[in-house]
């Protein structure tokens, strides 16, 4: 399994939307609302403004993104890390985390929130990564965790 990561330009949104909502089509299904699934062109045009973007390749096949947003001074919050159903649990996300860690090797904190009840994600974080949760709060009907990682 070969993996390969390449900046997002405005030109890839429909992809990025594509993957998106391939990622999180059962966040959507689950909870009834996910403001990952569903984007327009446009909306991902404008995220691309904040939040860089990685496309992650396997094997030549775009499988998933990873995006960061720059805070300064070495923090970042990690605004999506996700990955297509049929290549998830292939250890892709942990390796693309390990890429932005090593892009971005002036990192102090990094940030991020995902569900609280999402035991892969929370499981993710805390046992390969680690993340360490600090607080909860309430978006719509889903109770969020906000995680931290310092060094």
């Amino acid at each position: 399994m070969n993996l390969s990561y390449r900046k997002a330009e405005k030109e890839d949104a429909d992809l990025l939307v594509q993957i998106y909502n391939e990622a999180f089509y059962d966040d959507y299904v689950r909870y009834g609302e996910c403001p990952a699934y569903g984007r327009s062109r446009e909306s991902m045009e404008n995220s691309l403004e904040k939040y860089p973007k990685e496309i992650i390749y396997c094997d030549d096949q775009a499988v998933g993104v990873i995006a960061l947003e720059v805070l300064g001074n070495g923090e970042y919050y990690l605004g999506c890390l996700c990955v297509i159903p049929q290549y998830q649990g292939k250890g892709i996300g942990s390796r693309a985390l390990e890429f932005m860690l090593d892009h971005y090797s002036d990192w102090k904190k990094i940030t991020l929130i995902t569900p609280a009840d999402k035991e892969e994600n929370v499981n993710f974080y805390t046992k390969k990564f680690p993340f360490k949760i600090d607080g909860t709060q309430m978006d719509g009907n889903v109770q969020l965790a906000h995680f931290v990682m310092e060094r």
